[in-house]
């Protein structure tokens, strides 16, 4: 594993490895000597809680020394563009940026997320990628406009907790937001969960598709670890029998480049994670990435009823960046 980009760059073998190490690091949490002497740089575009937080005590822990750069506050403006004349307001070009991080520091996690400009460009990764290209060593993806990996890590971490080995229903489920999100964590727990064997059911409003290839990847790596993959537009159907619900809004291609593009208003009640839906599970566990909007998302009464996880489910990052971190940086 020369970069961590997206779970479906590793295999079946590697990401059950990574499972097993982070969940040791969990059952006796000490600072390691993994990293000892090293540094890791934290590249910071967009805000963060979790990631932030997680990532430098996880360096920390396994005994080194996290670099957190912010640019545009805490150091200067990049420019991503290619064959570009820099007379505007960024100051520093990418291929320098990198470049010089790379000298100082054992690996570098990048954290970017989508513009909702342009849907053809962002889902290509672009400034991601262009971290790969001028970093001599290994990028850890922290979440892009495509992919949120260390997330998926995470939440497969906390079923595996919660259900041992076994292969669960598992819902994906849209719910609705005050303003368009990106579709990285729920592209990445849906490609995670068909990786890992689920049965996977991915639920959404008519036109909020995700994206084509990425569901065929998803499908894929269903056919390859045995599990399965349906899309429904019932919001209530999926959650018969379900084991997991994990609750994720997001904006299908169709809003990229659209400055007032906002869900329709109709959808709200009708897609929200209640207990009435709750109900019809398997006593099923409640998910989310976090930050979530209390009774947007999900109701008070299922967010904090026992059978929420969301809590575990954000320590677990702090773990399985540490199997990461430990793996990538030898």
């Amino acid at each position: 594993m020369k970069h961590f980009l997206s779970t479906n760059d590793i295999a079946a073998g590697e990401f059950e490895h990574l499972l097993e190490k982070a969940l040791a690091y969990k059952a006796e949490r000490h600072v390691t000597n993994e990293l000892a002497g090293r540094s890791i740089a934290l590249v910071f575009l967009n805000p963060s809680l979790r990631t932030r937080a997680s990532m430098q005590v996880a360096v920390f822990e396994l005994g080194g020394n996290p670099v957190l750069i912010e640019p545009g506050s805490t150091s200067w403006s990049i420019e991503y563009s290619d064959n570009v004349v820099m007379d505007g307001n960024r100051t520093e070009h990418i291929a320098e940026f990198v470049r010089v991080l790379s000298r100082y520091v054992s690996a570098i996690g990048v954290r970017t997320f989508a513009g909702l400009k342009d849907w053809e460009l962002e889902r290509t990764d672009p400034v991601l990628q262009a971290f790969v290209k001028y970093s001599s060593v290994p990028v850890i993806n922290l979440e892009s406009a495509m992919h949120h990996p260390c997330q998926a890590m995470a939440d497969m971490m906390t079923i595996r907790e919660r259900f041992g080995e076994a292969r669960k229903k598992v819902l994906l489920t849209w719910a609705w937001h005050p303003k368009a999100l990106p579709m990285a964590v729920p592209n990445s727990f849906a490609l995670a969960a068909s990786q890992m064997g689920h049965e996977l059911t991915i639920a959404h409003p008519n036109g909020y598709d995700l994206d084509s290839e990425l569901v065929a990847q998803v499908c894929d790596s269903a056919a390859s670890s045995g599990g399965s993959v349906r899309t429904i537009t019932d919001p209530v159907a999926g959650f018969e029998d379900a084991d997991v619900v994990y609750a994720k809004s997001w904006a299908p291609p169709s809003f990229y480049g659209k400055e007032s593009a906002v869900h329709d208003g109709q959808l709200r009640d009708t897609w929200i994670v209640n207990s009435e839906k709750m109900a019809r599970t398997a006593n099923g566990i409640f998910m989310h990435c976090l930050p979530v909007r209390r009774n947007v998302i999900v109701t008070d009464e299922v967010l904090d009823s026992t059978n929420s996880f969301v809590i575990d489910e954000a320590e677990n990052r702090l773990h399985v960046q540490k199997a990461i971190l430990a793996t990538l940086v030898r």
